[in-house]
Protein backbone atom coordinates (compact mmCIF):
# COMPACT_ATOMS: atom_id res chain seq x y z
CA UNK A 1 0.00 0.00 0.00
CA UNK A 2 1.50 3.61 -0.81
CA UNK A 3 2.68 6.08 1.78
CA UNK A 4 -0.44 8.11 0.45
CA UNK A 5 -2.95 6.05 1.32
CA UNK A 6 -1.76 5.12 4.40
CA UNK A 7 -1.57 8.93 5.30
CA UNK A 8 -5.09 9.08 4.03
CA UNK A 9 -6.67 6.67 5.73
CA UNK A 10 -4.83 7.13 9.47
CA UNK A 11 -5.69 10.19 9.69
CA UNK A 12 -9.45 9.83 8.44
CA UNK A 13 -10.19 7.45 11.38
CA UNK A 14 -8.25 9.37 14.09
CA UNK A 15 -10.15 12.56 12.82
CA UNK A 16 -13.75 10.04 12.92
CA UNK A 17 -12.67 8.69 16.55
CA UNK A 18 -11.65 12.80 17.97
CA UNK A 19 -13.26 14.87 15.42
CA UNK A 20 -16.79 15.87 17.20
CA UNK A 21 -14.51 16.18 20.29
CA UNK A 22 -12.49 18.97 18.96
CA UNK A 23 -15.81 20.69 17.94
CA UNK A 24 -17.13 20.98 21.43
CA UNK A 25 -13.73 21.56 22.60
CA UNK A 26 -13.88 24.76 19.86
CA UNK A 27 -17.50 25.77 20.78
CA UNK A 28 -16.98 25.66 24.35
CA UNK A 29 -13.95 27.35 24.70
CA UNK A 30 -15.82 30.11 22.57
CA UNK A 31 -18.66 30.99 24.87
CA UNK A 32 -15.75 30.95 27.51
CA UNK A 33 -13.99 33.23 25.73
CA UNK A 34 -17.22 35.30 24.60
CA UNK A 35 -18.59 35.43 27.79
CA UNK A 36 -16.57 37.62 30.88
CA UNK A 37 -15.71 35.53 33.65
CA UNK A 38 -16.70 38.16 36.03
CA UNK A 39 -19.89 37.73 34.92
CA UNK A 40 -19.65 33.77 35.24
CA UNK A 41 -18.96 34.22 38.93
CA UNK A 42 -21.63 37.33 39.65
CA UNK A 43 -20.06 39.47 40.66
CA UNK A 44 -22.70 41.92 39.10
CA UNK A 45 -25.37 40.36 41.21
CA UNK A 46 -23.65 41.30 44.65
CA UNK A 47 -23.98 44.82 46.27
CA UNK A 48 -20.91 45.99 47.31
CA UNK A 49 -20.82 45.10 51.21
CA UNK A 50 -20.81 48.02 53.64
CA UNK A 51 -20.24 47.88 57.24
CA UNK A 52 -20.30 50.90 60.11
CA UNK A 53 -17.48 49.61 61.74
CA UNK A 54 -17.11 49.06 65.75
CA UNK A 55 -15.02 49.81 68.00
CA UNK A 56 -12.36 46.68 69.06
CA UNK A 57 -12.89 47.67 72.53
CA UNK A 58 -17.18 47.00 71.92
CA UNK A 59 -16.30 43.38 71.04
CA UNK A 60 -16.29 41.08 73.45
CA UNK A 61 -12.98 38.17 73.77
CA UNK A 62 -13.17 35.81 71.06
CA UNK A 63 -10.80 33.71 73.01
CA UNK A 64 -13.25 33.63 75.90
CA UNK A 65 -16.24 32.69 73.41
CA UNK A 66 -14.11 30.37 71.95
CA UNK A 67 -13.05 28.12 75.08
CA UNK A 68 -16.77 29.07 76.53
CA UNK A 69 -17.95 27.46 73.63
CA UNK A 70 -15.22 24.56 73.08
CA UNK A 71 -14.98 25.86 69.25
CA UNK A 72 -12.35 24.71 67.40
CA UNK A 73 -12.44 28.00 65.16
CA UNK A 74 -14.04 31.02 65.49
CA UNK A 75 -14.39 33.91 63.46
CA UNK A 76 -15.77 37.68 62.87
CA UNK A 77 -18.43 38.11 60.43
CA UNK A 78 -20.73 41.01 59.40
CA UNK A 79 -24.29 39.93 58.64
CA UNK A 80 -26.98 43.08 58.54
CA UNK A 81 -24.75 45.71 59.19
CA UNK A 82 -24.04 44.05 62.65
CA UNK A 83 -20.77 42.03 63.81
CA UNK A 84 -21.34 38.42 65.03
CA UNK A 85 -18.86 35.52 65.73
CA UNK A 86 -19.26 32.66 64.00
CA UNK A 87 -17.86 29.48 66.27
CA UNK A 88 -16.65 25.79 64.39
CA UNK A 89 -17.51 23.24 67.52
CA UNK A 90 -18.73 19.65 68.15
CA UNK A 91 -22.54 21.05 67.13
CA UNK A 92 -21.40 22.63 64.39
CA UNK A 93 -21.61 26.27 63.52
CA UNK A 94 -23.21 28.83 66.20
CA UNK A 95 -23.60 32.66 65.91
CA UNK A 96 -23.55 34.85 68.13
CA UNK A 97 -23.07 38.82 68.84
CA UNK A 98 -19.85 39.60 68.83
CA UNK A 99 -20.72 42.61 70.95
CA UNK A 100 -22.58 40.50 73.54
CA UNK A 101 -21.43 36.92 73.01
CA UNK A 102 -25.14 36.24 73.14
CA UNK A 103 -26.24 33.26 70.78
CA UNK A 104 -27.99 34.34 67.92
CA UNK A 105 -31.17 32.44 66.73
CA UNK A 106 -30.89 31.15 63.09
CA UNK A 107 -32.81 33.50 60.19
CA UNK A 108 -36.04 32.41 59.81
CA UNK A 109 -37.71 32.51 55.92
CA UNK A 110 -38.71 36.22 56.89
CA UNK A 111 -34.93 37.10 57.84
CA UNK A 112 -33.59 35.06 54.89
CA UNK A 113 -35.56 37.50 52.29
CA UNK A 114 -34.87 40.44 53.58
CA UNK A 115 -31.29 39.55 53.84
CA UNK A 116 -31.12 38.46 50.06
CA UNK A 117 -32.49 41.47 49.10
CA UNK A 118 -30.23 43.72 50.37
CA UNK A 119 -27.38 41.47 49.06
CA UNK A 120 -29.30 41.50 45.69
CA UNK A 121 -28.23 44.81 42.67
CA UNK A 122 -31.25 43.83 41.11
CA UNK A 123 -35.32 45.14 41.43
CA UNK A 124 -36.56 41.70 41.09
CA UNK A 125 -38.63 40.45 43.33
CA UNK A 126 -37.87 37.07 45.29
CA UNK A 127 -39.19 34.34 43.25
CA UNK A 128 -39.15 31.12 45.51
CA UNK A 129 -37.55 30.36 49.17
CA UNK A 130 -36.48 26.70 50.05
CA UNK A 131 -34.53 25.28 52.58
CA UNK A 132 -32.90 22.46 51.18
CA UNK A 133 -31.23 19.81 52.99
CA UNK A 134 -29.71 18.00 49.50
CA UNK A 135 -27.23 19.88 48.14
CA UNK A 136 -28.14 20.90 44.57
CA UNK A 137 -24.99 19.65 41.92
CA UNK A 138 -24.24 23.37 41.04
CA UNK A 139 -23.17 23.87 44.59
CA UNK A 140 -21.56 20.60 44.85
CA UNK A 141 -18.74 20.74 48.02
CA UNK A 142 -21.28 22.54 50.54
CA UNK A 143 -22.67 21.16 53.61
CA UNK A 144 -26.24 21.04 54.10
CA UNK A 145 -28.50 22.84 55.18
CA UNK A 146 -29.13 25.60 53.11
CA UNK A 147 -31.38 28.31 51.92
CA UNK A 148 -31.67 28.73 48.75
CA UNK A 149 -33.38 32.21 47.29
CA UNK A 150 -34.32 32.87 43.88
CA UNK A 151 -35.05 35.92 42.04
CA UNK A 152 -38.01 36.79 39.19
CA UNK A 153 -35.08 37.37 36.65
CA UNK A 154 -34.96 35.79 33.19
CA UNK A 155 -31.10 34.82 34.15
CA UNK A 156 -32.64 32.96 37.31
CA UNK A 157 -29.96 34.60 39.79
CA UNK A 158 -30.11 32.17 42.80
CA UNK A 159 -28.48 32.92 46.18
CA UNK A 160 -27.23 30.35 48.62
CA UNK A 161 -26.95 31.46 52.57
CA UNK A 162 -26.35 30.01 55.87
CA UNK A 163 -29.06 28.77 57.77
CA UNK A 164 -27.29 29.92 60.73
CA UNK A 165 -25.90 33.01 60.05
CA UNK A 166 -28.06 34.10 56.99
CA UNK A 167 -24.67 35.15 55.54
CA UNK A 168 -24.28 34.93 51.55
CA UNK A 169 -22.32 31.62 50.25
CA UNK A 170 -23.11 31.51 46.65
CA UNK A 171 -24.59 32.49 43.74
CA UNK A 172 -25.66 31.06 40.59
CA UNK A 173 -27.69 32.08 37.49
CA UNK A 174 -28.52 30.55 34.17
CA UNK A 175 -24.94 31.45 31.95
CA UNK A 176 -22.81 30.06 35.04
CA UNK A 177 -25.05 26.96 34.49
CA UNK A 178 -23.95 26.82 30.74
CA UNK A 179 -20.99 27.63 31.61
CA UNK A 180 -20.63 24.73 34.16
CA UNK A 181 -22.30 22.50 31.19
CA UNK A 182 -20.01 23.61 28.75
CA UNK A 183 -16.91 23.27 31.16
CA UNK A 184 -17.77 19.25 31.94
CA UNK A 185 -17.59 18.89 27.91
CA UNK A 186 -14.52 20.81 27.81
CA UNK A 187 -12.80 18.97 30.46
CA UNK A 188 -14.93 15.95 29.51
CA UNK A 189 -15.17 15.17 33.46
CA UNK A 190 -18.88 13.98 33.58
CA UNK A 191 -19.11 13.46 37.05
CA UNK A 192 -17.27 16.02 39.54
CA UNK A 193 -16.81 18.32 36.59
CA UNK A 194 -13.53 19.31 38.47
CA UNK A 195 -10.56 16.68 37.17
CA UNK A 196 -8.88 18.24 33.94
CA UNK A 197 -6.47 15.59 34.25
CA UNK A 198 -8.57 12.45 33.69
CA UNK A 199 -7.85 9.51 31.56
CA UNK A 200 -10.46 10.16 29.16
CA UNK A 201 -9.06 13.81 28.16
CA UNK A 202 -5.46 12.70 27.72
CA UNK A 203 -7.00 10.10 25.31
CA UNK A 204 -8.62 12.13 23.19
CA UNK A 205 -5.81 15.07 23.70
CA UNK A 206 -3.51 12.46 22.27
CA UNK A 207 -5.73 11.63 19.55
CA UNK A 208 -6.00 15.25 18.62
CA UNK A 209 -2.27 15.57 18.16
CA UNK A 210 -1.82 12.24 16.35
CA UNK A 211 -4.63 13.65 13.99
CA UNK A 212 -2.41 16.69 13.44
CA UNK A 213 0.54 14.98 12.68
CA UNK A 214 -1.10 12.59 10.46
CA UNK A 215 -2.83 15.27 8.95
CA UNK A 216 0.53 16.97 8.29
CA UNK A 217 2.09 13.62 6.93
CA UNK A 218 -0.96 13.58 4.55
CA UNK A 219 0.17 17.11 3.56
CA UNK A 220 3.37 15.73 1.97
CA UNK A 221 1.83 13.61 -0.51
CA UNK A 222 -1.05 16.48 -1.83
CA UNK A 223 1.28 18.30 -4.19
CA UNK A 224 2.77 16.14 -6.83
CA UNK A 225 6.27 15.64 -7.15
CA UNK A 226 7.91 17.25 -9.84
CA UNK A 227 9.39 15.02 -12.66
CA UNK A 228 13.18 15.77 -13.50
CA UNK A 229 13.99 16.55 -16.74
CA UNK A 230 16.26 14.05 -18.70
CA UNK A 231 19.70 16.18 -20.15
CA UNK A 232 19.10 16.91 -23.83
CA UNK A 233 21.80 15.60 -26.34
CA UNK A 234 23.06 17.57 -28.76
Amino acid sequence: MRTHVIARKTHKWIGLFVGLQVVVWSLSGLYMTIVHIDTIHGDHLIREASSPGVHANALRDPLALAAREKASSIRLAWVDERPIYVTEGPSGERAFGATSATRLDPPNEQAIRALASSYYTGSESIASVELFTDVPGEIRGRTPPLWRVEFDHWNSPTFYLSPVTGELLSRRHELWRVFDFVWMLHIMDYDERENVNNSLLRVFTWGAVLMALSGIWLLFHAFPKRKKKGRSTL
